[in-house]
C-alpha cells in the first residue's frame, strides 16, 4: 500500500479504500490513485486539508471525465507537491476575501469586497437605496453614532469567513450563495446583512466568469439558462423628486425611454441629447438654479405639480425632435407618501390631513397622465401593502405597471403579486434580496409568468457596473440606472456600450 504519514492515515480513516493502481493523468504524472466511496466529509474538504501538508498532495478529479458512477469520487495521491497540481486544483478556489468600507454616491458608507483566486482579484461594490421597501432584505449597519452618523459598515468579517470556509468553487454560484444564506439563517439576512452577503456574491460571480474565460454577461446568462443575449432599452431618470431630491415634487422619478431608437448606441445618444435639451427648457422657464441635479442625476426644479414635470418632458421631447422615438415612464414611490391609508402629494410640507386623497383618486390622476402624455410605464403607483389598489389599477390602465417596493425582488412577494394580478413587471434590484442566485430566481419567476423585468440601480450607487452585465445576461430588455449624468450612473451605460463594441 502507498506509504502515508500518520496524520494523513488518520484523515484517510474517514474513507473506504477500494483499490489502488497506477494511472497517468494529462495534467501531470501520478504514481497511484484510490477510488473511494462512503465519504464522511466532502472530497473538496479533503483537498483543502491535505493541500496544507508539505509532503503529500491529494487532489480531486472530475467524476464525469473518468466515466465513474454517480456518487463515486476519485482522488489522486502523489509524494510530490507539483506546480501543475497546485494550479489545476486550486485555480477555482477562493484564496482570500477582503471587505472594506467605501463611500457611495451620496457620501454614505457601503461595502466593497475583493475576492482573490489564482486567476486574479475580483472587486464588487454594493449599492444602497433611499426609498426602501419595508420587505427588503436588511442592509446591516454598525449603528456607531460616532462614525458616519451610525451608518458605518464595519461588521463585514462574517461573510468573508463563510465563503472562505466553503470548499465550493467560484463557478458554483448557487452553492456558495446558499451557504451564506444558510449560515445567516434569518428570513431577511439580518445576521450577516444583505449588503455583506451581496458583496461576496457579486465578487464570486465575477470570479466565476473569469474562471470560465467568458464575459460576465455570458456567465450570468449561463447561470440563468439563457442562450440568447439582449441589449436593453434604457430608462433615463431626467427629473428627480420624492426622496431623491430637495424639491417639493412628491413623485420620485420621471423617465424618458427611447423605445424608437435603432440600437442601444442610438438610444444612448437620444437620451443624452434629450437631457441637454431638457436642461435648456428648465433653465429658460425657472432659471439656472433649477438645473441642479438630484441623487440620480436628473434635474430637480422646485415644482410641486407632477403634471408640470410631465409637461417639461413633453416640451423637451418635441423640441429635440424625438416625438416618434421617446416615451415616458414614472417611478411614483407612493409608499413614501402613504399616510394612514391615504396619499399626500405634498408630503414634504407640514402635515395636513385635509389634502390626503384615496387610492382611487390617485389612480384617476394616473389615468389623466396616461391620457394626456405618452406615459407607458408607472412604477410603485401605490403603497407596498395597498394590494386592492394595485390590482384594480393594473386591470384597468393598459400600460406597464412595475412592482418595486411591492415585490422587492423576493420570490414570495412576486408569487403573491401574481396571484392578485397586482402588477405586470418586476423591478429587479440585487440588493433588495441580497444574492445573485436569488435575483436570478426572481427574474425567472417573473419572466415565466409573462411579466416584464426591468433591472435597476439604487439611488446610492458606486462605480461598479455589475447590473449592466446582469441585464444583458438575464435578457430583460429594460434597465434604469439614472440620467446620462454623474459618473456612477454613466459607468453602467458605458459598460453596455463596451459590450456593444465587442459584439460588432
Amino acid at each position: 500500500m502507498l506509504e502515508c504519514h500518520k496524520d494523513e492515515m488518520h484523515f484517510m480513516a474517514n474513507y473506504t479504500l477500494l483499490y489502488i493502481e497506477t494511472v497517468t493523468s494529462s495534467y501531470c504524472d501520478l504514481t497511484q490513485f484510490i477510488l473511494v466511496v462512503g465519504l464522511k466529509v466532502s472530497m473538496n474538504f479533503m483537498l483543502s486539508y491535505i493541500l496544507m501538508c508539505d509532503r503529500t498532495v491529494c487532489v480531486c478529479a472530475s467524476v464525469s471525465s473518468l466515466a465513474c458512477s454517480p456518487g463515486i469520487h476519485v482522488g489522486f495521491i502523489t509524494h510530490q507537491r507539483t506546480p501543475e497540481l497546485q494550479r489545476y486544483f486550486c485555480r477555482m478556489s477562493i484564496i482570500n476575501i477582503v471587505a472594506r468600507e467605501i463611500l457611495d454616491s451620496r457620501g454614505n458608507p457601503t461595502v466593497e469586497v475583493d475576492l482573490q483566486t489564482a486567476k486574479g482579484l475580483f472587486r464588487a461594490a454594493v449599492p444602497s437605496g433611499a426609498s426602501t421597501g419595508i420587505y427588503e432584505a436588511l442592509e446591516l449597519r454598525d449603528g456607531d453614532k460616532t462614525r458616519y452618523k451610525g451608518k458605518g459598515q464595519r461588521l463585514l468579517r462574517r461573510c468573508e469567513d463563510a465563503a472562505l470556509c466553503s470548499t465550493s468553487l467560484v463557478v458554483e454560484q448557487e452553492k456558495l450563495d446558499n451557504l451564506m444564506i444558510e449560515m445567516d439563517g434569518t428570513e431577511n439576512k439580518s445576521k450577516f446583512g444583505a449588503n455583506a452577503i451581496l458583496g461576496v456574491s457579486l465578487a464570486i460571480c465575477k470570479a466565476g466568469a473569469a474562471e470560465k474565460g467568458v464575459p460576465l454577461y455570458r456567465h450570468i446568462a449561463d447561470l440563468a439558462g439563457n442562450t440568447e443575449l439582449v441589449l436593453p432599452v434604457p430608462a433615463f431618470n431626467v427629473i428627480n423628486g420624492g426622496s431623491h431630491a430637495g424639491n417639493k415634487l412628491a413623485m420620485q422619478e420621471f423617465m424618458v425611454l427611447p423605445v424608437g431608437a435603432e440600437s442601444f448606441r442610438d438610444a444612448l445618444r437620444v437620451g443624452a441629447e434629450l437631457y441637454q435639451t431638457l436642461r435648456g427648457v428648465i433653465k429658460e422657464k425657472y432659471g439656472q438654479d433649477a438645473t441642479n441635479v438630484g441623487d440620480e442625476g436628473g434635474f430637480a426644479p422646485n415644482i410641486l405639480e407632477n403634471s408640470e414635470a410631465l409637461e417639461l418632458l413633453k416640451t423637451a421631447i418635441e423640441k429635440a425632435g424625438f416625438t416618434d422615438k421617446v416615451v415616458i415612464g414614472m417611478d411614483v414611490a407612493a409608499s413614501e407618501f402613504f399616510i394612514e391609508g391615504k396619499y399626500d402629494l405634498d408630503f414634504k410640507s407640514p402635515p395636513n390631513a385635509a389634502r390626503h386623497i384615496s387610492g382611487q383618486e390617485l389612480a384617476d390622476i394616473y389615468q389623466g397622465f396616461v391620457n394626456n402624455y405618452p406615459v407607458v410605464s408607472i412604477e410603485d403607483p401605490f403603497d407596498q401593502d395597498d394590494w386592492p389598489a394595485w390590482s384594480q389599477f393594473t386591470a384597468s390602465v393598459g400600460i406597464q405597471v412595475v412592482g418595486d417596493d411591492l415585490t422587492v425582488t423576493n420570490p414570495r412577494r412576486i408569487e403573491r403579486a401574481l396571484e392578485e394580478k397586482a402588477c405586470n413587471c418586476l423591478l429587479l434590484k440585487v440588493n433588495q434580496i441580497g444574492s445573485v442566485t436569488e435575483s436570478i430566481k426572481a427574474c425567472k419567476l417573473a419572466q415565466e409568468n409573462g411579466w416584464g423585468v426591468m433591472v435597476s440601480h439604487r439611488s446610492g450607487e458606486t462605480e461598479d457596473t455589475f447590473i449592466a452585465d446582469l441585464v444583458v445576461g438575464l435578457c430583460t430588455g429594460q434597465i434604469k440606472t439614472g440620467a446620462p449624468c454623474r459618473s456612477e450612473r454613466l459607468a453602467k451605460y458605458n459598460q453596455l456600450m463596451r459590450w456593444l463594441l465587442l459584439r460588432t
